[in-house]
């Protein structure tokens, strides 16, 4: 099994005008193999979000390297950046990040709308995912408009529309209850299976133990994997 992410000594520091700089990541190396599904544990401010947002290029780091399927990732680079992001990635984040006025319909085409994908041509497609993921029968309902655990899956759709290499959750559970909590893990577990890389950064236990491994971070690095 081929690393499909690898870092080499990251460091990030964040320079706020009030206070002293603060450094988030201390040299961290990792290797993601492709297919794990994998959770990212520590404590609040351990630098672990941080790290999600440098792997999903939302962030870059100050010091260090970044592999992704083996070529180098140039950060400064901000159109294959940009490709990259929208591509090969897929976010789920814990307060949805779906804009509650439009439809399901209209959420889960954003990401083929940035790459300047005809969702109309993707129609038969988009419906079947949106039937595996049991939201089918939403797809014209406004997102402001259905239940939690149903709007997760609305950003799991939206996640997985361009087919990416790799998902990212952060604390994609946080803003359920626990049987939606369970429902959601069940599905990236599903999802993950058939062959996409997944990668959570939580909080919960037993979301941690829905995974094949658990990065442990602490004060910006790892100590365990």
């Amino acid at each position: 099994m081929s690393a499909i992410i690898r870092t080499e000594n990251l460091e990030k520091l964040y320079n706020i005008m009030t206070k002293a700089p603060i450094h988030a990541l201390k040299g961290v190396s990792l290797e993601i193999n492709e297919g794990e599904m994998v959770a990212i544990q520590g404590p609040s401010g351990c630098g672990k979000s941080t790290l999600l947002h440098i792997l999903g290029c939302l962030d870059y780091p100050n010091k260090g390297k970044y592999f992704y399927k083996g070529n180098e990732v140039a950060f400064s680079n901000n159109s294959e950046i940009a490709k990259m992001r929208n591509k090969e990635i897929g976010f789920i984040l814990q307060n949805y990040g779906l804009i509650g006025e439009r439809t399901v319909y209209d959420n889960v085409i954003i990401p083929l709308v940035f790459a300047n994908k005809n969702p109309k041509k993707e129609e038969s497609r988009i419906n079947e995912l949106l039937d595996s993921l049991g939201i089918l029968h939403l797809k014209d309902s406004i997102a402001d408009n259905i239940s939690g655990g149903e709007r997760q899956r609305c950003a799991i759709a939206r996640a997985l529309v361009n087919e990416p290499s790799v998902i990212l959750g952060d604390e994609p559970t946080g803003a359920l209850d626990s049987e939606n909590g369970k429902q959601c893990m069940a599905l990236l577990r599903e999802i993950n299976k058939k062959g996409t890389t997944v990668i959570i950064v939580t909080h919960d236990d037993s979301v941690a133990a829905c995974c094949d491994r658990i990065i442990r971070m602490k004060d910006g690095n790892i100590y365990s994997v």
